[in-house]
């Protein structure tokens, strides 16, 4: 019989191989500009100062959301309006493990918005160093990290483990992921 993490970890799973998103990166309009729009390191949306409470329009916004050269943008085929993103524009606040500490653990976030992403070689998690503490992030689509929440990367550590050369590593999908220096 399936434990309950599994089963529920299946079924995310599942949700995670429904999700899909705009081409964005076939997309290269003409039209071209800047609108008010701004994502907190919170994971809160604002246009012209006022928080953005629709969490529909909010994930309708997030999924044209596209990193260029020149910073994010949102793009349609018709134009591409660049925003403000004052960390990184997705905040991943949990997870759920499946065969938990072992070979073939995998971690399944969950982001703000809803969406589902599985640690793995096309989603990496890597951490950055800030002035405060270290800061963890998770790669959500192509060039559009997740900050992990602080309460999500103490789970986090919590089914990690010290390697032998004094790394703390956890593991997902066949691969070790650096958490810091012990």
């Amino acid at each position: 019989m399936a434990s309950a993490t599994n089963l529920l970890f299946e079924r995310l799973k599942r949700e995670l191989d429904g999700q899909r998103h705009p081409p964005v990166h076939l997309w290269h309009p003409e039209r071209d500009g800047r609108i008010d729009i701004r994502i907190t390191p919170d994971g809160r949306w604002f246009h012209e100062g006022d928080e953005i409470k629709r969490l529909g329009l909010v994930r309708l916004f997030a999924s044209i959301l596209r990193r260029d050269d020149d910073g994010y943008c949102l793009v349609t085929p018709v134009e591409r309006m660049l925003i403000t993103v004052e960390d990184a524009p997705f905040l991943v606040t949990d997870f759920e493990v499946q065969d938990a500490g072992g070979s073939e653990q995998r971690l399944l976030f969950t982001t703000s918005l809803g969406e589902h992403v599985l640690l793995d070689a096309d989603h990496p998690l890597e951490m950055a160093s800030s002035a405060d503490a270290p800061r963890p992030y998770l790669q959500v689509r192509p060039g559009l990290p997740g900050l992990i929440a602080r309460s999500a990367f103490y789970r986090l550590i919590d089914v990690g483990r010290e390697a032998q050369d004094g790394r703390f590593l956890v593991r997902s999908a066949g691969e070790d992921y650096l958490l810091g220096q012990l």
